[in-house]
């Protein structure tokens, strides 16, 4: 079986990692992929953001299946044009990606299928949001209705800052192109949760959960980035609220979509809050997390290529999941000046010393590979990630590797997992 990767991040290093691993799997290309992928997949040359130049690759490559790792592609449609050309292809169409692509699709969704989810307004205009403000209790949540990189949630203390966002996104100010509607939301508090299925358009079958860690600084302050670290541990859920969410959030999910003849096939990420009321779907996403997936892979011991293809076939419902027991940890390196602008072509030290350290994997994020040395190519460098047989020990594992890893400006955050460990301690 030769399989596709489209991406060029930590996720997809991990998936290709991931994939290699089963014995059916005989060739692993990726498009673009990085200096990482490029010692275990063959990488080739692609335009993410160009639905012909994808279609170019996966003609000329043939693989058994594609697996889509971005949202982009998602958005603007790969899956669609691969289906109508009979190619096997995991991912979901670009409809059914509208639950992560539209903010305000995604909450009208919920709403018609009752998912819990936090109060809100979907405002076409900044007047309108004025008013709709007044409906809300401070702090209040501005989301960016379309794909914002992570830039498109705002918290906002004060009525001021709330109005200046909503000000900012209509304008373009914020994002560089003018949102032509934003979503208001109550300000839901907890503790974060990010709970994935895969998919074959009926069913959904759980992975383990996680929780990521989205603010650039120790003790969650300083903006917002992608993620700087993520863990995952065997009793984050009780078996009684992990079968609550997949019933009434996840499978909720699938079935809608169902009904409304628009299919999900592909992984939902549900990112949740754990609230006083419950959970709460705080987003959906239609692809895999990153760095989630980093987490949840290595502690994958069934067959991730077999799942991928049972969930293209429909065939889902038959397929087994194994995981290793424990816990698993990633802690994010990222260039400094992330995730606002930082230096790329800075060399990177120490990785092969850092693999040494037993159950650890380097996950590479944003590299590239020069006369035989990688250079920092991103915002996030690395996701160095490990296993054990609780968090106190992947976490160890996880940072002694990380300490044989330098690179100039290198900053990571060194308190992941931290509460959780505090909480069971």
């Amino acid at each position: 079986m030769k399989v596709l990767v489209v991406g060029g991040g930590g996720r997809e290093h991990a998936l290709c990692w991931a994939i290699r691993r089963s014995p059916r799997v005989s060739e692993v290309v990726c498009a673009p992929g990085n200096g990482g992928i490029a010692q275990g997949a063959r990488c080739v040359a692609v335009d993410q953001k160009d639905i012909d130049d994808l279609l170019r690759v996966v003609t000329a490559e043939k693989p058994d299946l594609t697996v889509v790792g971005p949202e982009l592609p998602l958005s603007l449609g790969l899956v669609d044009a691969m289906q109508l050309r009979g190619l096997p292809v995991f991912g979901p169409t670009r409809e059914a990606a509208m639950l992560e692509t539209s903010k305000s699709y995604a909450k009208r969704f919920m709403q018609r299928h009752t998912i819990p989810t936090a109060n809100y307004a979907v405002c076409e205009t900044r007047l309108e949001a004025q008013q709709a403000l007044e409906m809300f209790h401070l702090p209040v949540v501005i989301k960016a209705d379309g794909l914002a990189a992570g830039k498109g949630v705002l918290i906002c203390a004060t009525k001021a800052e709330a109005e200046q966002a909503i000000a900012d996104l209509f304008s373009g100010q914020l994002l560089g192109s003018a949102e032509k509607s934003v979503v208001i939301e109550e300000h839901l508090t907890g503790e974060e949760l990010s709970f994935l299925v895969l998919s074959d358009g009926e069913h959904a079958a759980p992975l383990v959960p996680a929780q990521d860690h989205k603010r650039i600084g120790e003790g969650d302050t300083g903006p917002n980035t992608g993620g700087m670290g993520v863990y995952s541990t065997d009793n984050m859920l009780d078996g009684a609220m992990r079968a609550w969410i997949l019933e009434h959030v996840a499978q909720k999910a699938i079935d809608g979509m169902a009904a409304e003849e628009t299919p999900f096939v592909g992984v939902l990420y549900c990112g949740l809050m754990m609230t006083a009321r419950g959970p709460m779907v705080l987003e959906f996403n239609a692809r895999f997390g990153d760095p989630e997936t980093q987490a949840i892979l290595v502690r994958m011991e069934s067959d991730l290529a077999e799942a991928l293809e049972a969930s293209v076939e429909g065939r889902l419902s038959d397929t087994e999941f194994r995981w290793k027991p424990g816990a698993s940890a990633c802690v994010v390196a990222a260039s400094g000046g992330y995730p606002g602008s930082y230096e790329s072509g800075k060399p990177i030290v120490g990785l092969e010393e850092a693999v040494q350290v037993p159950g650890v994997e380097v996950f590479h994020a944003g590299t590239k590979l020069e006369d035989g040395h990688f250079r920092t190519a991103g915002g996030r460098v690395l996701g160095v990630t490990a296993t054990g047989a609780n968090l106190e020990a992947a976490l160890g594992s996880a940072y002694e590797a990380m300490g044989r890893i330098s690179f100039e400006g290198m900053v990571f955050r060194r308190d992941i997992g931290r509460r959780a460990m505090k909480n069971s301690g």
